[in-house]
């Protein structure tokens, strides 16, 4: 599968993976669950990653959005030319992020 980074977001959440990894499986819709690591591929250009790993603080959070679509321009033409597309995706994954610190009682960040 040929795919191509279109943006990256992290976090950190003051709690061990222990703890995260679960509730990260339970929010995220997916359709491939790996070690730490899954994946969600909507469409015919979306590949969403979402990946925890240990960090002192507690857990990092990393959500990576890939075009699996082919043609980068093709995709871009169709998506509007990404327009904002990085900003909302921050957005979304701040907004996320907080909800999972809630749940889980503890102090979130982003990267």
């Amino acid at each position: 599968m040929s795919r191509q980074l279109l943006t990256e977001v992290a976090g950190v959440i003051d709690a061990p993976v222990e703890r995260v990894w679960p509730e990260v499986v339970r929010a995220v819709p997916r359709t491939e669950l790996g070690e730490h690591v899954l994946a969600y591929q909507g469409g015919w250009w979306y590949r969403g990653e979402w990946s925890v790993t240990p960090v002192p603080e507690g857990t990092r959070l990393v959500h990576r959005v890939y075009n699996v679509g082919g043609n980068y321009w093709v995709v871009a033409l169709a998506n509007r030319l990404f327009i904002g597309f990085r900003r909302r995706t921050r957005e979304s994954f701040a907004e996320g992020l907080a909800q999972l610190g809630n749940r889980l009682g503890c102090a979130t960040r982003l990267a």
